[in-house]
């Protein structure tokens, strides 16, 4: 079997490491002993994209806020499922997974990050949604492990009942909040609930052909104004 071969060390703003790996043609992105990320494993990843796309794809001038690039997955399956006169916003918190993105990882990305389409903001998501009310027709958080995290106990801020209402109020009437995660989380799910979204639980698999389990919550803000 083909070794791993350590190709750089990145820092975690407010603490931690994060290690890029490579064997052959797999890369893999790992927190000490737990991996993060596998370039093998992209299912449900894409299916962040691709159910949120199902709901509100066919918006004229659709705008999308995706919280994490990772290796890339879900930002590949929003530009493959949303119109051309999308934009795609992404927001990543460790300025050298960009970096790994147009280096060492550039045969995973191809040229997604250059797509017309796409602006790259090196800053944390929970900033971006704060930010601006009705701006978004979509929010897809692939942020840590999912409300139950891993690496910054600061993202547990993203899935509060502030963090919730705070993208409630970034979404556009009847926009979608998208969030993916490692495994189910029935008090996440009522939380979503009491933040007046409308709420539906999916579970996808890692690989197209089985793997983990995981979990996607697509939740609705009602296509009202003001409510």
């Amino acid at each position: 079997m083909i070794a791993w071969q350590h190709l750089d060390t990145a820092e975690i703003p407010g603490g931690g490491r994060l290690r890029l790996l490579r064997r052959g043609q797999e890369f893999s992105i790992q927190l000490g002993q737990n991996e993060l990320m596998n370039s093998r494993l992209s299912a449900s990843e894409r299916a962040l994209a691709e159910l949120a796309c199902g709901r509100i794809g066919a918006r004229r001038g659709a705008r999308i806020l995706i919280g994490g690039l990772g290796m890339g997955f879900t930002l590949r399956a929003a530009l493959d499922c949303f119109r051309s006169d999308a934009e795609i916003v992404v927001s990543e918190l460790v300025p050298a997974i960009v970096d790994w993105a147009r280096g060492p990882m550039a045969e995973v990305f191809g040229d997604c990050l250059d797509d017309p389409r796409v602006a790259i903001r090196l800053e944390d998501v929970a900033e971006v949604i704060r930010r601006r009310a009705a701006a978004y027709d979509a929010i897809l958080l692939d942020v840590d492990n999912g409300p139950d995290g891993l690496t910054r106990a600061e993202n547990d801020a993203l899935y509060d009942a502030a963090g919730l209402q705070a993208a409630r109020s970034a979404l556009r009437p009847g926009g979608i909040l998208a969030v993916w995660s490692a495994r189910p989380d029935r008090a996440f799910s009522a939380r979503l609930g009491r933040s007046g979204f409308a709420v539906d639980e999916i579970t996808v698999r890692a690989n197209r052909s089985g793997g983990a389990r995981h979990r996607i919550w697509l939740a609705t803000r009602p296509d009202r104004p003001g409510s």
